[in-house]
C-alpha cells in the first residue's frame, strides 16, 4: 500500500510540473529580415560557411539571430536553415551538413 502512495505521489507531482510545459508554435509566417546594415566580421578561415540571420520564435513572438561563421566540415556542404508550414504552424529548419 505504501509503494503504491509513493507512486501515486510521485505521478501527480510529474502531471503538475508539465503544466508549465505547453509548446506554442506560431501561426503566422516569420516577417522578413528587418532593414539593418549586415556587418560580417572578416571570414575566420578558408574553411568557414557564412550562416545567414533568420528570426526564431521566442516566447510567443519572432526575434532576429544575427549571422555568423560556421566551421566547415571536410567533403559537406552547408544547407542553410529555413522555416516551414507543416499544418497550421510555421516551424523552424535548422541548417545541417550534408555530404557531397
Amino acid at each position: 500500500m505504501k509503494k503504491k502512495m509513493i507512486h501515486l505521489f510521485l505521478t501527480l507531482v510529474f502531471s503538475l510540473s508539465l503544466i508549465h510545459c505547453v509548446v506554442v508554435r506560431p501561426r503566422q509566417a516569420p516577417p522578413p529580415p528587418p532593414p539593418r546594415k549586415i556587418v560580417k566580421i572578416r571570414k575566420p578561415g578558408p574553411n568557414y560557411v557564412w550562416v545567414p540571420g533568420h528570426h526564431v520564435w521566442r516566447k510567443g513572438r519572432y526575434i532576429w539571430v544575427d549571422g555568423y561563421w560556421k566551421k566547415g566540415r571536410r567533403g559537406h556542404v552547408w544547407v542553410k536553415g529555413h522555416w516551414e508550414k507543416r499544418g497550421g504552424h510555421w516551424v523552424w529548419v535548422k541548417g545541417y551538413w550534408r555530404k557531397r
